[in-house]
């Protein structure tokens, strides 16, 4: 399947790398810091950091998603601040990237760092319906925990 970009920066693919997979196998396509200087994020701060790309998603059953890089949570504690991004399809703007600095240590983002990365997904619009009887199940209404550690 294609899906078409727009590059809002035109340094993208000149200065800043373009989107892409890492390899081969990855589900999703790095997206980089569309910045012009390094942006420094203070411990427990939260910042917004465009990416110059918007992008046409072609059908209204699909959604893009943004996600954190494993890497940048796990070593230095900089993830999404909403956790994922949702990018509708009939969305045309700018992805940015609400970026959260949750460590103790100041942060430097680079011009060109990979940020976040972009998963495409089937999606449906459902109708509503209410009931007062939902469809029984073994875990039925059991919530958190219930089903071992």
């Amino acid at each position: 399947m294609q899906v078409k970009f727009k590059k809002l920066n035109q340094a993208i693919g000149v200065t800043l790398p373009e989107p892409a997979y890492a390899t081969s196998g990855a589900a999703g396509i790095d997206l980089v810091a569309s910045l012009t200087e390094s942006m420094i994020v203070a411990p427990r701060e939260r910042v917004l950091v465009p990416t110059g790309l918007a992008v046409d998603i072609p059908d209204a059953n699909m959604v893009g998603l943004v996600f954190p890089r494993s890497g940048l949570a796990s070593k230095h504690g900089l993830t999404l601040a909403n956790t994922v991004g949702v990018i509708d399809s009939d969305y045309k703007g700018e992805i940015i990237c609400a970026m959260q600095n949750n460590s103790e240590v100041p942060y430097e983002i680079k011009p060109g760092d990979r940020i976040a990365q972009l998963v495409f997904m089937p999606c449906w619009q459902v109708d509503i319906i209410y009931t007062d009887e939902l469809t029984l199940t073994v875990r039925s209404s059991r919530g958190f925990g219930s089903t071992g550690r």
